[in-house]
């Protein structure tokens, strides 16, 4: 018998989506194969990724860097649009893996983002890879909208955080599987951590300010108030705190809609967003969850 086929629907999860490479690596291993993906925000990156051959690469890449490794590729700024202009880290991408047109790739890709002002969700399927993640990935208040020509865009995520629609029809597989990075509580693994070598090095003061002030984005704990003893929350938390609210519906509607044959979640307490440093424990995390729902269907439970 040949492989069964598999199209691929990776969601926007930040740090979380470092997920994907564990799922992606469990479909493979299982002798699934992928013959298209549609990815949005993270799920753009690894999609992406993936569909240059150079994943393998990128997961030694973003496996061996620490807290401060990460810190370093942030290139910070004062800009009210946000705290991140993200050129820094496309530019070590790069030099990592060299950008391609999409349509070059060896199986379909889309992923997509939101222009600004319009609110119009652009679909990407051609063109510079790493212009369409970047513009993907954007996320309102961390990374800078990305410009192209004269048009700013924001991540994917607000308008169809999970782009079943995405798909290109023509490569559809035998199976639709699907990746939501936002899932519930419940959803939260426990992975027993590897001992990894931190730097020696101590964050810097300004560095300790800037994890301090945008903590929702550097750890993973629940920053939703509770009703006992709630305080209030600063304008940046309520910000991100109504986003979370609106992108977990919309994930339970898109999914709702439109029926996955597996569909795997990650919580959204499993990492901060911008925890990077976490990657081989998410991968972990990923590669376990798809090989659980994998090993039910092979079992005959589903």
């Amino acid at each position: 018998m040949g492989k069964k086929t598999v199209s691929l629907v990776l969601s926007s999860g930040g740090a979380r989506g470092m997920a994907h490479i564990g799922a992606i690596e469990a479909l493979e291993e299982k002798g699934y194969k992928i013959v298209s993906i549609a990815g949005c925000s993270a799920g753009a990156l690894i999609g992406g990724i993936y569909g240059t051959g150079q994943l393998p690469k990128f997961k030694d890449w973003i496996c061996n860097l620490d807290r401060i490794d990460v810190f370093s590729l942030m290139d910070f700024t004062l800009s009210s649009k946000g705290f991140i202009k993200g050129e820094k880290v496309f530019g070590e991408l790069k030099k990592l893996i060299e950008d391609c047109n999409i349509e070059d790739l060896s199986i379909p890709f889309r992923c997509n983002a939101v222009e600004i002002p319009s609110g119009k969700e652009r679909v990407f399927k051609s063109g510079s890879l790493y212009r369409a993640i970047r513009a993907s990935v954007s996320i309102p208040t961390v990374l800078m909208p990305a410009r192209i020509g004269k048009q700013e865009y924001i991540d994917g995520g607000i308008l169809n955080p999970i782009p079943f629609n995405l798909l290109d029809e023509e490569h559809l597989g035998d199976w639709i599987v699907a990746v939501d990075l936002n899932g519930p509580k419940t959803a939260l693994m426990n992975v027993d951590k590897e001992s990894k070598k931190e730097s020696a090095i101590k964050l810097p003061s300004w560095l300790k300010e800037y994890q301090k002030k945008f903590s929702n984005y550097f750890n993973a704990e629940d920053k939703r108030p509770k009703e006992g003893n709630y305080k209030g929350m600063s304008s940046v938390e309520l910000l991100n705190y109504s986003f979370d609210l609106l992108q977990d519906r919309l994930s339970a509607l898109v999914i709702e809609k439109h029926q996955a044959d597996i569909l795997i979640e990650i919580s959204r307490e499993q990492a901060g967003t911008l925890e990077f440093h976490r990657s081989e424990e998410l991968i972990k995390v990923g590669k376990v969850k798809m090989l659980e729902a994998l090993n039910e269907i092979d079992n005959g439970s589903k």
